[in-house]
């Protein structure tokens, strides 16, 4: 299976995201149509079945992607942290 580039699954993601809050917010048919393609365009995209599955399996890809570019760059990424999530200091070698 070929796999998405980490632009193209951002823009799924941002795309779903935003159909998704618009959504929740008014029940018009269109967005409705909208999000049902994106949502299919995701676990297409993905190789899954659900959006659920689909969802995971682009922040595997995304986490991948920059690790690898971390990797080639030497340079840490910055992660996002939840609140109250503790992270571990790095090693001194």
């Amino acid at each position: 299976m070929l796999t998405p580039s980490p632009d193209a699954m951002r823009t799924l993601l941002a795309r779903y995201n935003d159909l998704q809050l618009r959504h929740s917010q008014d029940s018009d048919y269109e967005l409705q149509r909208s999000l049902e393609d994106v949502t299919y365009t995701l676990c297409v995209s993905t190789g899954t079945r659900t959006v659920h599955d689909a969802l995971l399996a682009a922040d595997t890809i995304l986490r991948k992607a920059a690790a690898e570019e971390e990797a080639a760059s030497g340079i840490p990424i910055q992660r996002m942290v939840s609140p109250g999530v503790s992270v571990p200091k790095p090693r001194m070698a």
